[in-house]
């Protein structure tokens, strides 16, 4: 048994995970930039939408293959030193993106970019779960996503600015410099805290018995229900990211300024919703529901949202449209908010990187695989209408796999009893 570690005083802990959610929104920043700069991008290189289509998938795969070891380092380094090789080389992988002249350096620029984020989301499940107590875990899920929307708002106003600056690989190159002066401000705040410097190799024998692998977590019902149910509804959440703007192009004429605020009315509720389903599920928890009850609860009402995103499709007036969009947005953020404070319930802290990972990946793939689709689609003049059916059913179809092999989540007790 070791010694329980001192406690972390309330304001360090949330001063931490700001930081944390700060160099997320520019570990996230090169999807709207190559989403909001297309056309600039296509005019340099000669695209059609199905080379944008590939080049995305190209980002996508290479961040799912990085999911499945990202989850094993983030275990085995613990928070911090994580934290300090991931968003080193994440931004510096961003970075490069300056020097990309020809279509293969880009991809070059994309594959070591997907590679690099991927630490990002294993890190911060696990954050979470080194700071906050589990009631908690939900409303900190809700904050890092709704600073993140917070970020992605602001991109539609940034970006184009900083592209008819410095050139969208500019705005690339800065993304990667805000997300070194982010690691600065983590290395400053975090020095000293021993719950950051915990690593798989230094939990007890019984924790780390065949845990190095995933073998025991692919043999479990449990992370299946999660993993698929996380690579069916991102399927929705990565087709929204990368091809939202150029639904707004080709059905509004929107030009790249005026793209602004319809993204930002998108990522607000985004963000919001996140918030909202945070909030809601640890009221819920303090009120006495159990994690079964609150967390697919959580997710029904979220597939219900996303249902009617077809009817996007007959509404004449853009504004109805954009608001539409920002709901569906929330949607989202409230299952996948419900997906990860499952994991932080049923899973075992030791395991809780490799298990994030695993779904990570499975979501970037279900994301490779809704890119060359939608690329093919469009450019077969198929249009939007097959997509959104599609991304209005996804999340009850998930949300149905979920309960089919998981119908009942129960935390450990073990769990409870740290943060007692």
């Amino acid at each position: 048994m070791h010694a329980s570690p001192p406690p972390i005083a309330a304001r360090l802990r949330w001063s931490l995970f700001t930081v944390l959610c700060i160099a997320g929104v520019f570990n996230a920043m090169d999807r709207p930039i190559i989403a909001i700069l297309k056309p600039d991008m296509m005019a340099d290189f000669g695209w059609s939408d199905s080379d944008f289509g590939d080049l995305a998938a190209v980002t996508q795969f290479s961040a799912a293959f990085a999911f499945l070891f990202t989850g094993w380092l983030v275990d085995r380094l613990g928070v911090n030193r994580s934290m300090q090789v991931g968003a080193s080389a994440w931004s510096l992988a961003a970075m490069a993106h300056g020097w990309a002249l020809t279509t293969w350096q880009v991809v070059a620029a994309r594959v070591g970019l997907g590679v690099t984020e991927a630490v990002q989301t294993p890190l911060t499940i696990k954050t979470v779960a080194a700071l906050f107590p589990p009631d908690k875990r939900s409303f900190a899920f809700g904050f890092a996503t709704l600073l993140a929307g917070a970020g992605t708002i602001a991109m539609p106003f940034v970006i184009p600015a900083l592209a008819l600056s410095v050139g969208w690989r500019g705005a690339l190159v800065a993304g990667g410099i805000g997300g070194l002066v982010s690691l600065l401000a983590w290395i400053w705040l975090a020095r000293g805290i021993s719950q950051l410097r915990q690593r798989g190799g230094e939990e007890t024998a019984t924790e780390t018995a065949g845990g190095e692998a995933y073998g025991p977590i692919l043999m479990n019902r449990q992370t299946w229900a999660i993993v698929v149910a996380k690579a069916l509804s991102d399927m929705t959440w990565w087709f929204i990211n990368f091809w939202l703007a150029d639904y707004y192009r080709k059905e509004f004429g929107l030009s790249t300024l005026e793209l602004a605020v319809p993204l930002a009315i998108a990522f607000a509720g985004s963000g919001l919703g996140a918030l909202l389903a945070g909030w809601a599920s640890t009221r819920l928890l303090e009120a006495g529901w159990s994690p079964n009850r609150v967390r697919k609860s959580v997710m029904l009402v979220s597939a219900l949202i996303v249902a009617p995103l077809p009817l996007v499709l007959e509404l004449n007036s853009f504004w109805p449209v954009a608001v539409m969009i920002g709901v569906v947005m929330a949607g989202h953020q409230g299952f996948s908010l419900s997906l990860f404070s499952t994991i932080t319930d049923v899973v075992p802290q030791v395991k809780v990187g490799r298990v994030t990972a695993f779904g990570a990946f499975m979501g970037n793939m279900g994301g490779v695989a809704i890119s060359l689709v939608a690329g093919r689609v469009l450019d077969a003049g198929l249009g939007f209408v097959p997509l959104f059916i599609f991304a209005a059913s996804s999340y009850l179809v998930a949300l149905a796999w979920f309960q089919w092999l998981l119908p009942e989540i129960r935390r450990p007790e073990a769990a409870e009893a740290v943060f007692a």
